[in-house]
């Protein structure tokens, strides 16, 4: 799988998720569309948007509820890319869409393996590779971003880093899609910054590969220890999300 396999793999997938075409991701004009449900979405959406911006760096493709159309398409086709994204410009959106019950949230920036440089990295402890079965105990707080309770049934591999008996690191992958799989990596504390995520995520993603699956990676832009990991493994950034959801539930969610 090449690297515009990859890129064509996710953006293929992203125009199922937003209900656009796939060639609007690569337009350098912006596009707005009215989001409806697809059941070959990513099987963690909530669909349909209420608003969904996203871009891999040409333009904004925004998937959106018809009663905020126009006003997205304005606000979309004013300043550049980037300022759609990030404070002040966001308080527009916050103010807009407060009377429809919703806020924005879960912005994120999305990785993908690069595998001109892409090879599993050392590490100074074992690294086992496991399967459902083997993993089933491992659904505990230390361990929640790489595997997820509510969704177990997606979760198909994990790497765990072993000083002896003791499992020290966990990365794992869910099955996000037909095609591409996400992966999520922690590390106990006090063996952080060892390198110990980074052999974890690049061999998880190399065994994702050898399945034919795309590995992709994300976190938020803050997560300057997720980015550096992402990186140290092999990806590259690939697009970036913005998405809304209700007032309630976000703050639930900021407790």
């Amino acid at each position: 799988m090449t690297n515009q396999d990859i890129l064509r793999i996710a953006m293929q997938q992203t125009a199922v998720d937003s209900n656009c075409g796939y060639e609007d991701l690569l337009s350098e004009k912006n596009v707005v569309v009215r989001s409806k449900p697809n059941e070959n979405a990513r099987r963690y959406l909530k669909l349909p948007f209420f608003c969904d911006l996203v871009s891999y760096g040409s333009n904004i493709v925004a998937s959106v509820d018809e009663r905020i159309y126009d006003f997205i398409t304005g606000y979309i086709n004013d300043g550049a890319i980037a300022h759609c994204f990030e404070t002040p410009k966001l308080h527009l959106l916050t103010d807009e869409f407060r009377q429809y019950g919703k806020t924005p949230c879960f912005m994120a920036e999305y990785f993908l393996p690069d595998v001109d440089v892409l090879a599993q990295r050392p590490c100074r402890y074992e690294l086992k590779l496991l399967h459902p079965k083997d993993f089933q105990h491992l659904y505990v707080r230390q361990w929640a971003n790489a595997l997820c309770e509510g969704r177990k049934h997606l979760d198909m591999l994990a790497v765990a880093a072993l000083d002896g008996e003791k499992i020290v690191g966990l990365a794992a992958c869910s099955a996000d899609c037909d095609t591409m799989w996400q992966i999520g990596v922690d590390v106990l504390p006090e063996y952080r910054r060892q390198g110990v995520a980074s052999s974890l995520t690049s061999r998880l993603a190399v065994e994702i590969l050898n399945r034919e699956k795309v590995p992709f990676y994300c976190c938020a832009w803050s997560n300057v220890a997720s980015v550096r990991n992402a990186l140290k493994s092999g990806f590259r950034p690939g697009w970036v999300h913005l998405t809304s959801v209700d007032i309630d539930q976000a703050m639930e969610m900021a407790k």
